[in-house]
């Protein structure tokens, strides 16, 4: 027996299943041509910007898993309807785009230095705001569980066209496999931290590169971390939307 959807539902429904055939399609040839350029210019970046990069990841993300940094101070809005969540959701979304923009332009104006620091900022943003985004929906960010949820999500934000598969399945299939969890002491040990460095580093594109350009990198940092967190934004509104009508779904079946 299905789950009796509101109009409003139905829509979303259909919307994400949109929104998952798009985000599966191989890449095209401006992608592509985009992901070329962006190799050339991770090329001729100095190792010292790799390797901040990669260390400011990897200490933000276990951070994420372990921390209390990122916190809403509001909490869950449960029992609110799908369209509800929504609207707080597109509050937050703007919010956080005009954060990001006014940090961007901030650090692009400074140069190579300032827009090195501005990316453990921008990664800070992005989960500050998934985090929000969590509760907006009506789920615990003190539950290890959803934190971990958040990570796929970031992952699914910024990783290559051919990773997009397997983790769309796994935040599809999330209740199933967060009730397969070890405690969360272990589960620590158990993330691929180079993968995810790697996948965020190399997804970050040449908008985020071309911020370390003195002269023009105040507008481009504006205008690389206002479009950032759009693509967050969609992609995390879309999963926890996926999520809302699972649970329906299931609640409907146990009630039969």
């Amino acid at each position: 027996m299905e789950a009796e959807l509101t109009l409003y539902e139905q829509q979303m429904k259909k919307q994400l299943r949109r929104w998952e055939i798009k985000l599966q399609k191989e890449p095209g040839m401006i992608e592509k041509a985009s992901k070329s350029v962006q190799t050339r210019i991770n090329n001729f970046l100095p190792d010292k910007v790799h390797k901040t990069i990669t260390a400011t990841v990897k200490g933000i993300v276990q951070t994420t898993l372990t921390g209390m940094d990122y916190m809403p101070k509001t909490a869950p809005l449960r029992g609110a309807s799908l369209a509800d969540s929504d609207a707080k959701a597109e509050e937050l979304l703007s919010l956080y785009k005009k954060i990001a923009a006014a940090e961007g332009a901030g650090a692009g104006a400074g140069g190579i230095l300032l827009g090195l620091a501005d990316f453990p900022i921008l990664i800070g943003i992005k989960l500050k705001f998934l985090f929000e985004l969590a509760h907006a929906y009506g789920y615990s960010m003190k539950d290890y569980r959803e934190r971990i949820f958040v990570l796929y999500v970031f992952q699914l934000a910024f990783s290559s066209s051919n990773k997009k598969s397997t983790l769309l399945g796994t935040i599809r299939n999330w209740q199933a496999i967060a009730s397969a969890f070890p405690p969360a002491t272990t589960y620590m040990d158990q993330v691929d931290w180079l993968q995810l460095q790697q996948e965020y580093r190399d997804t970050i594109d040449f908008r985020k590169m071309l911020q370390l350009i003195p002269g023009i990198g105040a507008v481009v940092g504006a205008w690389a971390n206002y479009g950032l967190l759009e693509e967050l934004g969609v992609t995390g509104m879309n999963c926890f939307r996926m999520r809302r009508l699972h649970d329906k779904e299931q609640a409907s079946l146990k009630e039969f």
